[in-house]
């Protein structure tokens, strides 16, 4: 009989392995469900109130996360103020934009042009950062990807439609993920920082600003049903707070590579939830063209190993 201390079978890099897979299945349902979520939150609330809640509890849920590593926030006056930008871009357009798209198309819908954002971050980094080279295969990947986006569209069939509109809103969001994240790779620097510390400056500057402007634009709401707030805490504390600690954990673990792959997974989440449980219709040329997006991303980000960036 072998003893305890002699026993094989398990060893710590087959138990990691099989933990970065569970925690990359879930990341990808938390990413993939948050288009339901906001779904939900835009039976009662306005765009602008969704996006202060989510920002509010994922300032809130990584604060926390920022007080159990006993870290402190960065201090410099320009840090701050490079992070307001990127929280404007990142957080505040893109976020009130998804609540504006949902209110025409489907949850599905808007996850599928979601997946365009690594497309819309390689075209706008090769175009914005020294270090970025524009090669034949990145070329090849982005006409591929943007050839996706038009079958999604439904071009054929003209561009002014209703659910277009709603379709275009939703591919703008994405769209300010890709100029987020080249702003912060370009001019937000650690600084000895970690990326918890980053990431709850932005989230703060977010609150703020979508406070200062919620009032201007939206009445309160007269009604809050407890699954529209569920909801909202939902957006912000899992698919902000804790998917951001899942990702970084897998990136330490499985490396930025396999991390990146989350992006292509969420958005058949997003589609999966939302004809499951939401009763969607989607159109043939929709699911098709978030393949082609898919086969696009995967091809321009498939040459370098680069870190996923959040999803909604």
């Amino acid at each position: 009989m072998l003893t305890e201390a002699a026993a094989p079978p398990r060893s710590g890099a087959a138990r990691r392995l099989l933990d970065w897979r569970v925690r990359f299945v879930v990341l990808s349902v938390i990413w993939g469900a948050s288009f339901l979520f906001i779904k939900v939150a835009v039976e009662a609330l306005a765009p602008m109130q969704i996006t202060f809640g989510r920002c509010l509890a994922g300032a809130v849920a990584i604060g926390a996360v920022l007080a159990v590593r006993r870290e402190r926030l960065p201090r410099d006056p320009r840090t701050w103020g490079h992070l307001a930008v990127a929280a404007v871009l990142s957080n505040v357009i893109p976020f009130t934009l998804f609540g504006l798209a949902e209110q025409r198309v489907p949850s599905a819908l808007a996850g599928i042009c979601n997946s365009a954002t690594p497309l819309f971050t390689v075209a706008i980094a090769v175009l914005a950062l020294p270090d970025e080279r524009p090669t034949r295969r990145r070329a090849a990947g982005l006409a591929l990807g943007f050839g996706g986006v038009l079958v999604v569209l439904g071009v054929w069939n003209g561009v002014l439609g209703h659910d277009a509109v709603g379709a275009l809103m939703a591919l703008t969001a994405a769209l300010c993920y890709g100029l987020g994240w080249t702003y912060v790779r370009r001019f937000v620097t650690s600084g000895g920082h970690s990326p918890f510390a980053l990431t709850t400056v932005q989230l703060i500057a977010a609150t703020a600003l979508s406070a200062v402007a919620m009032p201007l634009l939206d009445p309160a709401p007269t009604h809050l049903p407890a699954r529209v707030l569920l909801a909202v805490a939902a957006l912000g504390a899992l698919g902000t707070g804790a998917a951001y600690v899942l990702q970084h954990g897998l990136i330490r673990d499985a490396g930025a590579t396999v991390a990146s792959t989350v992006t292509y997974v969420a958005p058949v989440v997003a589609v999966i939830v939302g004809v499951t449980l939401l009763s969607e219709h989607l159109t043939w040329n929709e699911p098709v063209g978030a393949a082609v997006i898919i086969a696009g991303a995967i091809l321009v980000g498939g040459s370098r190993r680069r870190p996923a960036r959040p999803a909604p």
